[in-house]
């Protein structure tokens, strides 16, 4: 089965899994986007930081050719580049944040990306009742034109964590729709967050991308979890991702989901290669069986050693 094709606005997607390079973020683009090609998913998030060149978001002619090279590698290889993370702290506005994202949109262009990853500040700051309302809206109209102008989505993620300012899925669906950027603006449904911050909404319509992660660590409260906590989809999750996406599924989602573990730190590049590639294929194959979702053309009995082979 041929990865599915989507167009930046208005357009029906088959639900297909993803791979977030936060997973292997020993990685260069081109080498993430071979991987998500031999595990069978249709895309890929990518990072700045598997870009050469890129220092912080300053975009320079390496960094071009860079992201270039990443683009020429997934239309190769069929494999959607759905999003450019990250533009961190982006409701707190300012002249620097524009300059920033106007960077980082140049990437994505380049790398040929659907869109920027938008994430809130997080630092205990700015989440006073009435302040992030304002900061989120003051935000939001600035970078509309700006992703308008650039033909990219923005892909908003609020985080559970008690310090973020941005914890309501429906708080920025209340901005989006006063501001009418509903086609500008999606949703990020992060299973992790999700379950962090007790937001009971789904928004299926307003969604455009699914994170996925477990934390199995039976002994955490919520309070004590941590991105660190959070593994490779499985069947022990404790935050009952499953039962979510089914509860976006029934309402309508029907975009990527997107393995995004933060722990363990894939180790590509030492002796533990084989294993942490194995253990991805694994948690690909039953994330897959859980969702009947049918990855692209791969026969999971023999991916394990073509895994290693493909990001050598």
């Amino acid at each position: 089965m041929s990865a599915p094709v989507i167009h930046r606005e208005n357009s029906a997607v088959v639900t297909a899994l993803a791979l977030n390079h936060i997973t292997v973020p020993d990685l260069s683009a081109p080498e993430v986007i071979s991987l998500a090609a031999s595990l069978g998913c249709a895309g890929v998030e990518l990072r700045l930081d598997g870009l050469p060149g890129v220092d912080g978001t300053a975009v320079s002619p390496q960094s071009l050719q860079s992201a270039e090279a990443a683009r020429e590698a997934a239309s190769k290889l069929g494999i959607r580049v759905i999003a450019l993370s990250e533009l961190r702290a982006f409701n707190d506005w300012n002249t620097e944040r524009a300059e920033l994202a106007a960077q980082l949109m140049t990437l994505a262009t380049a790398c040929g990306a659907e869109g920027i990853l938008l994430l809130p500040r997080n630092d205990g700051y700015g989440h006073g009742n009435g302040e992030r309302q304002a900061s989120l809206r003051l935000a939001l109209r600035e970078l509309g034109p700006m992703l308008t102008d650039a033909k990219l989505l923005g892909f908003i993620e609020p985080l559970g964590f008690e310090r973020s300012s941005l914890r309501s899925k429906q708080e920025v669906v209340d901005a989006i729709e006063s501001l009418d950027e509903s086609k500008r603006f999606r949703l990020v449904h992060d299973t992790f967050h999700h379950h962090l911050g007790g937001d009971a909404s789904g928004l299926a319509k307003h969604t455009g991308l699914v994170h996925i992660s477990s934390v199995i660590n039976p002994v955490l409260s919520i309070s004590e979890i941590r991105d660190s906590d959070r593994v490779l989809p499985h069947a022990n999750d404790r935050l009952g991702s499953l039962e979510q996406i089914a509860e976006l599924q029934q309402t309508g989602y029907a975009g990527p989901i997107s393995i995004t573990s933060f722990s363990p730190s894939l180790p590509v590049t030492d002796h533990g290669r084989t294993q942490a590639l194995e253990a991805l294929s694994a948690s690909v194959e039953w994330l897959a069986s859980s969702l009947n979702v049918q990855t692209a053309g791969v026969n999971h009995s023999d991916s394990k050693s073509r895994l290693v082979t493909s990001v050598t």
